[in-house]
């Protein structure tokens, strides 16, 4: 359960690397040092992190060095529990990002699920050699280095790209519209009013319930939260065109063709290596009738400097910044939506060339959904990943069982 947990944690990480790092970020802010901690330190812990999650889940499944895997994950268990407890305690942020957008839990429940897991690091660190063996010692270094290389290279192509699985609800498929629908039947939000009321000198709370007779002086009132009922998957998501201030968010996702949106949280940090290739999707967009907009929470003075270095002539929206690092984790970013659903997705490394964008895009391949489906990905790990490692360790077995009755024989 211990080695499980901490493979997902650390590969759930590793596929988003950048989410991680917006994560990393919330805590400094949180501790109000994010000024004091440059960008590539963040994203270093970020790749850093996942790797050591991964790599301790991978060492103690196969049971690799086992008393210093033990005291390993004893430490960061141990380090993990305490720093959940003060989120659970302070809550300073909303979730802890331990499975990234995978699985979100609430503070509380990141807390009890660490207890439990610390519970299980204290036992394994106490009995170790307890721990059978799934590859002999000789052949050990090679799952760390397999380990080591998989998940780097994990991190490194969805820095380069896109995440490989997208958990986000802005993924490939998704239609924007019903991810911002409220189910007439979902839970609302309730609040709860108490009143405080004055009379004879003497003040006490009331609540609507046991509200008094008209004796008594009103003084003030607070109102509470008790429950933040549903909230729809997307809930922040609107397009305002900086040329008119108009909100144009409906338009945009009830547009029967297609419509290209550009993301870039801050156009000012936005990779610009790919101008070309942007402007010419821009022409392409103009020609065959699609819309094209580019989505920034950047100021005035951002897209001016944008404008100058590109020379681009699309307009923009302004757009909630965490919106936009969740819609795509790359800066600059495409969309590509038709009728509010999501069709493709590109980072700036990867964006459509030339001949992607000859013909409409109903007959031309970017038009449609790809083909990569969740179960394929997923049967791409096992064959890269799973099935090295799995016979690597049969055969490791059986060559040990050999020797075993090769020796039993000469006895």
């Amino acid at each position: 359960m211990l080695a499980v947990t901490l493979i997902l944690s650390g590969f759930v990480k590793a596929v988003d690397p950048l989410g991680t790092k917006y994560k990393i970020v919330d805590y400094l802010d949180a501790l109000h040092v994010k000024q004091l901690v440059p960008d590539f330190m963040t994203l270093g812990a970020s790749v850093l992190l996942s790797a050591v999650e991964f790599g301790l889940g991978i060492c103690l499944l196969f049971a690799i060095r086992r008393r210093l895997t033990t005291k390993l994950i004893l430490l960061l268990m141990t380090v993990m529990t305490a720093i959940t407890l003060w989120l659970a305690v302070a809550n300073p942020i909303s979730d802890c990002g331990c499975f990234g957008d995978a699985i979100v839990l609430t503070n509380w429940q990141t807390f009890w699920k660490n207890v439990l897991l610390l519970a299980c690091a204290i036992t394994v660190a106490r009995y170790p050699l307890d721990m059978l063996r799934m590859v002999s010692k000789s052949n050990q270094w090679i799952v760390i280095n397999y380990t080591a290389v998989f998940i780097l290279v994990v991190s490194g192509w969805s820095l380069y790209d896109l995440p490989y699985f997208d958990f986000r609800p802005y993924h490939i498929g998704a239609d924007i519209r019903k991810g911002m629908e409220t189910p007439e039947d979902a839970e609302q939000p309730q609040f709860e009013t108490t009143f405080i009321l004055e009379k004879d000198g003497v003040k006490k709370e009331f609540t609507t319930e046991n509200y008094p007779d008209s004796t008594w002086t009103f003084v003030d009132s607070k109102t509470v939260q008790l429950s933040r009922g549903y909230v729809p998957p997307i809930h922040d998501f609107s397009l305002m065109r900086v040329s008119d201030g108009e909100d144009i968010t409906d338009s945009v996702l009830n547009a029967k063709g297609y419509t290209f949106l550009l993301i870039s949280p801050q156009l000012q940090d936005a990779d610009d290596s790919q101008l070309d290739q942007i402007n010419q999707v821009y022409e392409y967009a103009e020609d065959n009738g699609c819309g094209f907009y580019c989505l920034t929470a950047s100021g005035e003075k951002g897209m001016n400097g944008w404008r100058e270095r590109t020379g681009a002539e699309y307009p923009f929206c302004q757009t909630d910044e965490t919106t936009l690092k969740t819609i795509i984790r790359s800066n600059p970013g495409l969309l590509l939506l038709k009728q509010g659903t999501v069709i493709r997705k590109w980072s700036h490394n990867r964006l459509p060339d030339e001949p992607q964008l000859r013909g409409s895009l109903e007959q031309a391949a970017i038009g449609k959904m790809p083909q990569d489906s969740v179960p394929g990905k997923i049967l791409v790990i096992l064959l890269w990943y799973v099935l090295p490692l799995a016979v690597l360790a049969i055969i490791d077995r059986l060559w040990a069982m050999y020797k075993v009755y090769k020796l039993r024989s000469k006895k």
